[in-house]
Parts: C-alpha cells; sequence; structure tokens
C-alpha cells in the first residue's frame, strides 16, 4: 500500500510521525489554494519531527533556537527526499512545502501566511487537533513537534482524524505570553508574537536602519559595534531567529511529557 509505504519512508529518515490527507479534507481559509503549488495536487503527505525537551525548556534562546535549526535542517533533507522517492516510484509529480521559509513577503501578506498551512494540513492529516495556544497539539508529543508537507498526485484517503480532547484548557500558554498575543481564544495577534519572538526581525532591522541612516557618522561606528546590531548580523544570515518558546514550553499536553 502506497501510504504505509511512504510512511515507512519517511520515519526511516527520521521523523516522529506522518500522516496523510485528501487534498478536499484540507481546509484553510487563509491560505492560497493548493493548486497554485501543484495544480494536479490530490493529496498531502505531512511529515512531523518533535522539537527536544531541553532545547525548548532552556533558559537560553540560542539553546532554543539550536533545535529548532537542527529540525530545519533535517526535515529539508528529507521532504525532498521524500518526494524524489515518490516520484521514481510512483511516477507522479510532489511539490515541499518547508516548515520556515521562504515566504511571499509581498505587498498584503508580509510573510504572514504560508503558501500552504502545515497547521490546517496536520489536522487534516490526522496528526492532531488544535490547542488553546493555537498550535496543533499531537497526542504524544503535544505542542513540541513541526511539520513539513509534500503535495503528490496520488489518490490517497485522509488518515482518520484525532476526536480525544488533547487540550485541558489550564490557560498556561495564555498566562505565559509575554506578548499577549494569546488574549482571544481561537487567535493569535501575529504582530504583538512577532515583535516579542523575533526581535532580530525584520522590524528590528528597519528600526535600527532607521536610526542609523539618521546619526551622525561618530554615533553610526559606535552602532556598528552595538550587541543590537551584531545580533541583526547574525540573524541576517541564520534566518527567522525566534527568541520565545513560551507557548510551547507551558503547554503540559502530550503523553510523553
Amino acid at each position: 500500500m502506497s501510504k504505509e509505504d511512504i510512511r515507512n519512508y519517511a520515519m526511516n529518515l527520521g521523523a516522529d510521525a506522518v500522516g496523510f490527507a485528501a487534498i478536499e479534507d484540507y481546509q484553510s481559509k487563509k491560505s492560497p489554494d493548493p493548486k497554485m503549488i501543484l495544480p494536479t495536487v490530490k493529496s498531502l503527505v505531512v511529515i512531523a519531527y518533535r522539537e527536544l525537551d531541553g532545547s525548548v525548556e532552556s533558559a537560553n534562546s540560542r539553546t532554543c533556537m539550536s533545535g529548532r535549526m537542527a529540525i530545519m535542517e533535517l526535515s529539508q533533507k528529507n521532504i525532498y527526499l521524500t518526494g524524489r522517492y515518490v516520484e521514481d516510484k510512483y511516477h507522479v509529480k510532489t511539490a515541499p512545502v518547508l516548515l520556515s521559509y521562504p515566504l511571499d513577503m509581498g505587498p498584503g501578506v508580509m510573510g504572514l501566511i504560508g503558501d500552504l498551512s502545515l497547521r490546517h494540513a496536520a489536522v487534516a492529516a490526522g496528526l492532531g487537533v488544535f490547542g488553546r495556544n493555537n498550535l496543533v497539539l499531537h497526542p504524544r508529543f503535544g505542542s513540541r513537534i513541526l511539520f513539513t508537507a509534500l503535495l503528490t498526485e496520488l489518490d490517497l484517503p485522509s488518515d482518520p482524524p484525532v476526536t480525544e480532547e488533547i487540550c485541558n484548557d489550564c490557560g498556561l500558554c495564555v498566562d505565559n505570553c509575554p506578548a499577549k498575543a494569546l488574549e482571544v481564544e481561537g487567535q493569535t495577534d501575529a504582530m504583538k508574537c512577532l515583535r516579542n519572538s523575533q526581535p532580530w526581525g525584520i522590524g528590528g532591522a528597519i528600526g535600527f536602519i532607521l536610526k542609523f541612516t539618521k546619526a551622525p557618522p561618530e554615533k553610526q561606528k559606535e552602532m556598528l559595534m552595538d550587541p543590537q546590531f551584531l545580533k541583526l548580523y547574525q540573524a541576517s544570515f541564520i534566518g527567522f531567529q525566534y527568541d520565545c518558546f513560551n507557548c510551547m514550553a507551558s503547554c503540559p499536553a502530550g503523553s510523553r511529557l
């Protein structure tokens, strides 16, 4: 059976869970139509990787980000290998969606909406349900899990949905969000979240550039040795660098914790 064959292949590459969704079961109001990625798409293969508990819970944000970057590197390689495997064996087209960038940075989107909602894809593929933190909660790994997806031309049925109540509405994610981005149930205030969780992102870079261009030459020299600039410089080649994992770290969901 192609589903179990593909699942086993991806799991052997190091994935922690793999689910499948027929494209008609994937529903995301904000994201573009998946047919804009692959016009002949019939199914999604959603591949999941768990975060390391020690990195998520670390008070050292660089350690937190190191765990995230390791998943990103592993998942990028694996989604390509899985896509190539499916194309070679089943003679169909596939298209990958990574867990982070590249993103559409055009007007009206500005990187806030992905080409595919990996959270909605994961739910459609039977890998979890939404929690109060608006993350997908996996029965075993809770919210400490990330997803990539492979669009395919294979006509595959969806895996059974998760029906158990994983979120217990404890409110710890809301209470522990320093940005107060989860105050409205069912919504994440993206700008509040990003200003706090990505201080070295595009907003921080724009703010620094504006100050730098207005500063006199001597002050500019000082600014180039300031830790703020050095962190922005590091983030420029690392990519999106998160400084807060509280919504994940505070969530008690998942049977393995």
